[in-house]
């Protein structure tokens, strides 16, 4: 397993197989290390979903360019598997991963940070995001945040924390409040607002909390659930009794497997519909461009196989006919359907061929078929005669065709 170090932390792929449903993207708790989040990869693996996993650092919380240089590598990290097949993604921050590095992570998405990615990229994660799973999360951003992380023995994982290791966080957290004071409240605005704007971004929600948690209190989370309903996102909360910050699984593997399972289940459906409708759009924006092309290069592969009949053409009764985008050439499409929604881009055939009395091939007949001495012949066509009468010094025999034969032959 490689891990790649960032400027605010570090992150890996917990699991990366070809073979995979999507990519849940993992926002660690602070404090935690591989083997702590070693059963949610397994449980995602066992899903068919392959897992990046971000470990960020204790002062991302305080310094945003910190979380905002993290958000950007696992950005570039992602866009790295996109840009080969796209797949769905999941967001799935836990405790306080949306402060860490999460919402700093939508920001640039949304082309709100000074680090920006190329509009195309920030387009294609979007149109990739399907889902997210908060676990024990979000927290609230206040000035002690980091204390009580620290010293907190659900994070520690251990009953009590050692008294240096709590003198230790006092000491920081009181540097913290006299330095940053003023800005923890806009900061915290900031953050909320964030993670409330990425239901535009789509996909439905799932949050997992308990009544026992004292750093993600649930009336925090219920507030944050109520909200992103209100907001029109599809959210499912639920509440898992007596078990501790980022504990769920660990009390409730068998509810907290099948509420993950649903989620994923529904945001790969939620990731097919909309690759669906992004290619039909983009098809049918190609088409009003390529009206030709499209024809062209079907009507070669029929003449190199004549027998077999045009997937997607429907031939109209009259002289023209119709070529739908290539999104229409799914099965099952009604042919009457496709008539109905393109009219506007028939491409009409010409009439039955005819002769160009002055053309070439015309010209080449006439000196084949007619000799050059015609000195004695009337030779008149019956529309020639009906707009420009000839030469009355011409007009002598009728014309005879055994005679052209004949000398034809010769």
């Amino acid at each position: 397993m490689k891990e790649m170090w960032g400027f605010g932390g570090r992150y890996y792929w917990g699991r990366r197989e070809m073979e995979r449903e999507g990519i849940v993207v993992v926002f660690a708790w602070m404090s935690s290390q591989e083997r702590h989040v070693k059963s949610y990869v397994d449980l995602y693996g066992s899903l068919g979903w392959n897992s990046l996993v971000c470990h960020s650092q204790f002062l991302n919380m305080f310094f945003p360019e910190k979380a905002e240089t993290l958000a950007f590598d696992i950005l570039n990290e992602l866009l790295e598997e996109l840009k080969i097949r796209p797949y769905p993604i999941v967001f799935v921050p836990f405790s306080d991963g949306p402060k860490a590095c999460l919402y700093k992570v939508l920001q640039i998405i949304e082309g709100k940070c000074e680090v920006q990615l190329n509009p195309d990229d920030c387009q294609l994660v979007r149109d990739c995001i399907s889902g997210h799973i908060y676990d024990s999360s979000p927290v609230d951003f206040t000035s002690d945040l980091g204390r009580r992380f620290v010293v907190h023995p659900s994070v520690l994982k251990m009953s009590r924390p050692p008294r240096i290791l709590s003198w230790m966080a006092n000491g920081i957290s009181s540097s913290l409040d006299a330095l940053f004071l003023n800005r923890f409240e806009s900061q915290r605005a900031e953050y909320w607002q964030t993670l409330y704007s990425s239901v535009s971004m789509g996909g439905p929600y799932l949050i997992l909390c308990s009544e026992n948690d004292d750093l993600a209190p649930y009336q925090v989370i219920c507030n944050f659930a109520q909200r992103l309903k209100e907001l029109g996102g599809d959210v499912k909360l639920v509440k898992m009794n007596g078990s501790p910050h980022v504990g769920h699984y660990r009390l409730y593997p068998v509810d907290y497997k099948a509420s993950v399972t649903e989620l994923l289940c529904k945001a790969a459906a939620i990731f097919s519909q909309r690759i669906q409708r992004l290619e039909g759009e983009k098809m049918g924006f190609e088409g009003t461009h390529d009206q030709i092309s499209e024809p062209i290069s079907d009507l070669r592969k029929a003449t190199v196989n004549p027998q077999h009949s045009f997937r997607g053409v429907t031939f109209a009764p009259s002289d023209h006919f119709f070529m739908p985008s290539s999104v229409e050439y799914y099965e099952g499409r009604d042919v009457e359907s496709l008539q109905d929604e393109h009219k506007e881009s028939l491409v009409r055939l010409r009439s039955p061929p005819t002769i160009n009395p002055h053309g070439v091939l015309s010209q080449i007949l006439f000196d084949v078929c007619v000799p050059k001495n015609v000195e004695g012949w009337d030779l008149r066509s019956s529309a020639s005669l009906n707009r420009h009468p000839l030469n009355p010094s011409r007009r002598h025999a009728p014309f005879n065709p055994m005679k052209c034969i004949r000398r034809s032959r010769l």
